[in-house]
């Protein structure tokens, strides 16, 4: 088990184990997640949002909204 101390400026240090487990380097970023039962999750934010551009390409033929809503209406009749 890992334990950490609240210092009297509010801060933490996580345990190495904890780092290293989210893989975290000094100067990264966590994100603290609180759930509607009350338990709170840590996660790395290791990258902007804005890196993933282009990482899809784009479809050679545009799509229709109507296309899309089909798609949709379909995958919800397969479940």
């Amino acid at each position: 088990m890992a334990i950490a101390t609240l210092t009297s400026k509010g801060q933490l240090t996580l345990p190495k184990e904890i780092r290293d487990q989210l893989k975290l380097d000094p100067g990264d970023r966590v994100e603290f997640l609180v759930g509607s039962d009350g338990r709170i999750t840590v996660w790395p934010v290791t990258s902007d949002v804005k890196t993933l551009k282009g990482i899809i390409p784009k479809p050679k033929k545009p799509v229709t909204l109507e296309a899309m809503r089909a798609a949709i209406r379909r995958r919800g009749r397969r479940r």
